[in-house]
């Protein structure tokens, strides 16, 4: 009868049996991670119209496999049962919410079976017993709230770096440098967005700060240190610039790990344990840094306080062939396999450690594939939730909760990555649906009534061309004197979204739309994204209208909030407008769209110029005030008529887009105020923080290095420097593109928040990027959540308005939401009166629950990027060649910058085997040559193939004679010619690559480059 003991001991055997097995492997897994390094962030508030989506959540009660509890659901044709991944804040939805909304698919049986063993008592069959604990016990909640309130302690969102496991970052609010928490023993156990409780170091073992500099310009020295883990992310990927072990680095500084010589106990006096209060311990830490900023604070974590729901839902890759190798060694011993073998998954996500699923606790049928060796399980993703994760474990114990199928299959792939990032692509509910008005619709003539009709107004939208979902609209009027009447409409939603429904909790479950290379998933039903919440041209809509009246230097010298109903006149793309702007109107020849209403084209051209001309006043006045504006082309896929990939383009911002941009910037800005002076306790607005202190040092290390002068004093400055910086440098786009790349590293996300949560620090409301005190999200409501949420605090505002003022018997038009506002009006009995209760009938809800809705938009959005990114990386499976710039040189490995992508790569050179590297430390250049004969001496080579793509000459001259047969309405891809042997590489010195996707079947999907060479000797 076999012994009853604790996961504990069954986890640590199998943790040492890991180990012991694992140092066959490392040099293959150091190899699979050398490719990753990426470029930086993109401040996504700063080009606001764009089309990149958000993401929508999924309900985290397994109904799948709740409700069929022996059969494994597979995910590609169900929908995700799992609640969306939220960092810290309670989830909007409630679970039985969730579970009501997306539980409406029936599971596809997978042709495996459930073990019946499945229960809290999963895994208390095992052989041995641990002998020592490898972690330290967690904290009890009653020590860390008392730990909270002395200041011992911080809560924190915990984030891994996603180049080096063993380095984690917690943010504390308040303090403006990360907290690192380094190793294993100190991460104690915390996974990628836990909550948990941090305990600091003393200041005597804080290592020196990365990148920090001591002069007035920071001086770069050499470094390969791994970077920080951000959320921010590029176009395809993200990360940090920084070389490991690099001797010839562009950008960093080295990181000494030791215990500060000249610590006193004046220092010490300073120790975090004798502060009283969380806030008194933000600000004596503040003071430290301040006094320190040589220093990075690190610190253990003492417990996890707020599991993150992201344990449920770890996609990765069983070990199979370990499994088999496991197997027929036990074969040869003759030992059977028992319930207490366990088989290791290996996430795709490398801040997750590996996971160890007990043979007895996988579903039948991967059973049965394992007992007959099928090694093409090997290749199958699937998805797992961490049961235990106890002191004596090295990792955690896992069970297995979904399948999707082949790793190399795109279908599969996608289904992973939404399941992931908790993303929902299931119908919408029949309750959601029964609230919206059947087609065709029109608007209600009581609710014309209630409205300002604006039909006989010049109305259109300008959006992508392949836009179906039309937030926004624009108009323009001469007014005397010459002033200008800008109308900015905004699709109502909130007229059909109604509080507390069944469309309103599933619209706030999904929060954000979320856009695929090819594909979209809406936030709103399509019948109502697409058509009767749609500004489509040519029909009566109902709108958000904001009527700005401005003098010839783009001052707003009055406006005017409110309902209304428009009919657009046309649609038209971004590419009509730019035309339109360019002088190239002529309609016949570019075949424009139609136009409805008793309008003429050239009105429409009028308009356009118009509005042209006030938005380049309105960028260049708010560049003047301090704005930063870090441009950066943006990299989309070419298909041929097969849906097969066969080029990288690269889109620039136009005129058109800044047309745009520039009147919802305004209309934001203008609902940002109105809802923040009518409900200062609840309004949801959006913030951005100052940049990062050590990564701005970098990069003016950077820029000094290079000649370049940077003054980061202020947003404005920084702009007018990179300005300068970029006339010096106009003949050399590619590194202006650099630049710009570099310059976002620094810039910290934006996010949204409550005002109630801040109330006592206004200064923090503000946006560093658009250099304005106040900002919210209010144009987008089709596919954003929040912008739902402003549009019904507007509306509380302006009915309020209309109360007070006729109770009042005042004349005057506004004075809640007009320029002019009258504070003592607001903060009168009555006016109080008045928003208390157009709040309650529109929906405000109070400083908890807008703070809760933030927090979870915040995710959501995050996870779209993530979405966005990953499926971008599905479509790189044919191989890309094209140019890089050099931006990291050294003996072992070299850092490249992919314009066309914006994304830096590492491709390493050390210990290939046909191939001489030789590193010249006297001119920091290097010599690559292809070796006719194999090298001698022991460890292990790599293949040629893993660090060059080989091509004869041959087959590059066929290659130019297909693509100068290609038809003229094919866009061509440009010809890049390979390299040969022997190559000489210098920093900044362009270099042909091919790119080409990674993993798949064997790893995680990720962009690798290699060298693009032509030889006769392959």
């Amino acid at each position: 009868m076999k012994s009853v003991v604790s996961a504990e001991q069954q986890s640590a055997k199998a943790g040492e049996r890991i180990e012991n097995g694992d140092k066959d492997k490392k040099k293959k897994r150091r190899g699979s991670r050398r490719s990753k390094n990426a470029s930086g962030c993109v401040i996504e508030d700063i080009h606001v119209e764009s089309s990149d989506g958000g993401s929508k959540a999924k309900d985290c009660t397994r109904s799948d496999l709740d409700n069929n509890p022996n059969e494994l659901a597979r995910a590609s044709n169900v929908a995700f049962n799992s609640m969306p991944y939220s960092s810290g804040s309670p989830l909007v939805p409630s679970a039985e919410v969730s579970k009501q909304l997306l539980s409406k698919s029936c599971p596809d049986p997978r042709d495996c079976e459930q073990s019946s063993r499945m229960d809290a008592d999963l895994f208390q069959q095992v052989e041995c017993v641990s002998q020592r604990n490898i972690f330290s016990s967690h904290w009890s909640l009653d020590a860390v709230n008392e730990a909270l309130e002395k200041g011992e302690v911080y809560k924190a969102l915990f984030r891994v770096n996603a180049h080096n496991r063993s380095e984690a970052y917690c943010k504390i609010d308040g303090v403006p440098t990360d907290i690192l928490i380094n190793g294993n023993a100190g991460q104690n156990r915390a996974v990628e967005g836990d909550i948990v409780a941090v305990k600091l170091d003393p200041l005597s073992l804080w290592p020196k700060m990365k990148g920090f500099v001591t002069e007035n310009v920071a001086k770069p020295e050499e470094t390969n240190s791994p970077p920080e883990n951000d959320e921010r992310v590029s176009h395809l990927e993200r990360g940090e610039i920084d070389a490991q072990q690099n001797r010839c680095s562009v950008i960093g500084q080295v990181a000494e790990n030791c215990v500060s010589r000249n610590s006193t106990p004046l220092l010490e006096s300073c120790s975090l344990g004798d502060q009283k209060g969380n806030g008194t311990a933000v600000e004596k830490q503040c003071v430290i840094l301040s006094s320190f900023p040589n220093k990075r604070p690190t610190g253990q974590v003492v417990a996890v306080v707020e599991k993150s729901l992201v344990r449920d839902s770890i996609v990765g890759l069983l070990d199979v062939k370990r499994w088999i190798h496991y197997k027929e060694a036990n074969a040869r011993t003759s030992k059977s396999l028992s319930d207490d073998d366990y088989i290791q998954l290996m996430p795709a996500d490398p801040r997750f450690t590996k996971l160890i699923v007990p043979f007895h606790a996988l579903p039948g049928g991967i059973r049965a594939r394992l007992e007959s060796m099928d090694p093409t399980l090997e290749a199958e993703l699937v998805a797992a939730q961490i049961v235990d994760w106890s002191e004596g474990s090295q990792f955690p114990l896992a069970q297995i909760t979904h399948m999707f199928g082949r790793g190399s299959e795109l279908e599969p792939q996608i289904n992973a990555i939404l399941y992931q990032n908790s993303v929902c692509d299931s119908e919408f509910s029949h309750d959601s649906l029964a609230s919206l008005p059947r087609a065709p619709w029109e608007v209600p003539e009581e609710e014309v009534q209630r409205r300002k009709d604006l039909r006989d107004l010049c109305v259109f939208t300008i959006d992508p061309s392949t836009a179906t979902d039309l937030d926004d609209a624009l108009s323009v009027q001469s007014l005397p004197g010459g002033f200008l009447r800008v109308g900015v409409h905004i699709a109502d939603v909130s007229y059909f979204v109604l509080p507390d429904t069944a469309l309103d909790t599933e619209a706030q479950f999904r929060s954000t739309s979320v856009y695929m290379l090819r594909r979209k998933i809406p936030m709103l039903p399509p019948s109502l994204s697409d058509n009767v919440g749609s500004l489509n041209p040519g029909v009566d809509r109902l709108a958000f209208s904001i009527f700005l009246d401005l003098n010839r230097e783009g001052v707003v010298t009055d406006r005017w909030i409110g309902r209304t109903v428009i009919k657009s006149c046309c649609k038209l793309s971004y590419d009509h407008a730019q035309d339109i702007i360019d002088e190239k109107h002529d309609v016949a020849a570019n075949s424009w769209p139609a136009l409805h209403g008793p309008f003429e084209w050239s009105d429409v051209v009028r308009s356009i110029k118009q509005l042209s001309e006030i938005s380049t006043n309105l960028r260049q006045k708010r560049f003047r005030n301090g704005a930063l504006q870090l441009e950066n082309s943006k990299p989309s896929f070419l298909f041929d008529e097969h849906g097969v990939p066969y080029d990288f383009v690269l889109y620039p911002t136009k005129a058109s887009n800044h047309l745009v941009e520039e009147f919802m910037l305004l209309a934001n800005m203008t609902a940002a105020e109105v809802i923040s002076r009518a409900y200062p306790d609840s309004a949801l607005l959006r913030r951005h923080p100052e940049p990062n202190l050590r990564k701005l040092k970098e990069f003016e290390g950077f820029c000094a290095k290079h000649g370049m002068e940077l003054d980061s004093s202020s947003s404005g400055r920084f702009h007018e420097s990179l300005e300068k910086i970029t006339e010096t440098l106009k003949d050399d786009a590619v590194f202006v593109d650099i630049l710009n790349n570099y310059a976002m590293k620094p810039m910290q996300s934006a996010s949204y928040f409550c005002t109630g949560n801040l109330e006592d620090c206004v200064a923090e409301w503000g946006h560093y990027a658009l250099a304005v005190p106040l900002y919210t999200h209010f144009t987008s409501p089709l596919r954003r959540y929040p912008d739902i949420v402003v549009h019904r605090a507007v509306a509380a505002a302006l009915e309020a308005e209309e109360c007070f003022l006729k109770q009042k018997q005042i004349s005057v038009r506004s004075c809640f939401t007009g320029v002019h506002f009258d504070k003592d009006a607001v903060e009168s009995m009555e006016g109080k009166e008045a928003l208390s209760v157009a709040g309650l009938k529109h929906g405000v809800s109070s400083t908890e629950r807008v703070s809760e809705i933030a927090a979870y938009c915040n995710e959501r959005k995050l996870a779209s990027r993530r979405v966005k990114d990953a499926c971008d990386k599905l479509y790189t499976w044919c191989v890309f060649p094209c140019e890089a710039r050099v931006m990291n040189l050294g003996p072992m490995f070299m850092t490249i910058y992919i314009s066309k992508l914006g994304i830096e790569r590492r491709i390493y050179y050390d210990r290939i085997e046909g191939l001489c590297a030789d590193w010249l430390e006297a001119t920091s250049t290097l010599i690559l040559d292809k070796l006719e004969f194999k090298r001698g001496g022991r460890g292990y080579l790599k293949p040629l193939k893993e660090v060059a793509y080989l091509v004869s000459p041959s087959d590059t001259c066929a290659a130019k004679c297909s693509a100068m047969s290609v038809t003229d309405s094919t866009e061509r891809r440009e010809e890049v010619v390979p390299a040969v042997f022997p190559l000489t590489v210098q920093v900044f010195s362009t270099i042909p690559v091919a790119l080409h996707a990674v993993g798949g079947d064997d790893g995680p999907l990720d962009i690798g480059a290699r060298l693009y060479m032509t030889s006769y000797y392959r």
